[in-house]
């Protein structure tokens, strides 16, 4: 296996024990300038990537480090892109549906990925330029990348030729522009059928084979979406762009994403 996967499959299971630590107790939640929450586990997650990551000598995007300016990003070729806690509000409200996410990016796009779910310790990681996606269901936070490898299964997406279409939506972001594309599929003669998740997790139900689509028409960030891409990416499903018609792109000067399609 990539030796910068298996750094990024062991820094996001060493993240997902101190979030699960935290998940455990009485935490306080902080309100960021964006208005988006912060916790405890965001920055204790935070602080084990970094430890693991830092030595790898590639720079780092991530929501929880103080972001580098632009003049100096756009001379990577190469960078880690993290969510320490991806679904932070799912992780006030303790429903489970919390991620941790890190993605490595070549020339703007993902060419690793892991997510890791602590709160069931599922674990999904790929390597796109091998096309495999892989899921791992682990009995602790400690196993080895030997295990892992052991106990994983490929991801199969579906090949869906019924006219019943399973839509992921969000738990915190169905709005109008999700609502009408559920109903442009409809006219299009469609039984659709809404599969609800939070975070990363999304991505997941569509590259193994549990829904068919993706629309997102709200607010993303890079570090929401690289990891996600990459295990898609991976099994051959696509995250295209509504504004460019194009897969999203990473380390851009803008970090925000445009809306996107998840979809074979």
């Amino acid at each position: 296996m990539n030796k910068e996967l298996q750094t990024a499959i062991k820094a996001s299971l060493e993240a997902g024990k101190v979030i699960m630590q935290v998940y455990d107790t009485v935490f306080d939640v902080e309100i960021k300038d964006d208005k988006s929450p912060l916790t405890e586990a965001d920055k204790k997650a935070n602080d084990v990537i970094n430890s693991y990551l830092i030595p790898t000598e590639i720079p780092i995007i991530s929501e929880e480090n103080k972001q580098t300016d632009y003049d100096i990003r756009k001379t990577w070729e190469t960078c880690w892109v993290v969510d320490p806690v991806d679904g932070t509000k799912e992780f006030i409200r303790r429903n489970g549906e919390f991620t941790v996410n890190i993605a490595l990016v070549t020339n703007g796009k993902p060419v690793l990925g892991v997510i890791y779910v602590p709160a069931v310790k599922t674990i999904y990681f790929a390597n796109v330029d091998n096309n495999k996606a892989f899921k791992a269901d682990l009995e602790s936070h400690d196993v080895n990348v030997e295990t892992i490898l052991k106990q994983s299964k490929p991801l199969q997406p579906k090949n869906n030729n019924s006219d019943r279409v399973e839509v992921v939506g969000s738990r915190s972001h169905m709005n109008q522009d999700t609502l009408d594309f559920v109903e442009s599929l409809k006219a299009d003669g469609k039984e659709v059928e809404i599969v609800s998740k939070g975070s990363s997790l999304k991505f997941c139900l569509v590259a193994e084979g549990n829904a068919d689509v993706y629309p997102r028409y709200a607010p993303t960030m890079e570090w929401d979406t690289a990891a996600g891409q990459a295990i898609c990416n991976a099994v051959g499903i696509k995250v295209i762009s509504k504004e460019t018609n194009q897969p999203l792109q990473y380390n851009k000067q803008n970090l925000l994403n445009s809306y996107f399609l998840v979809s074979k």
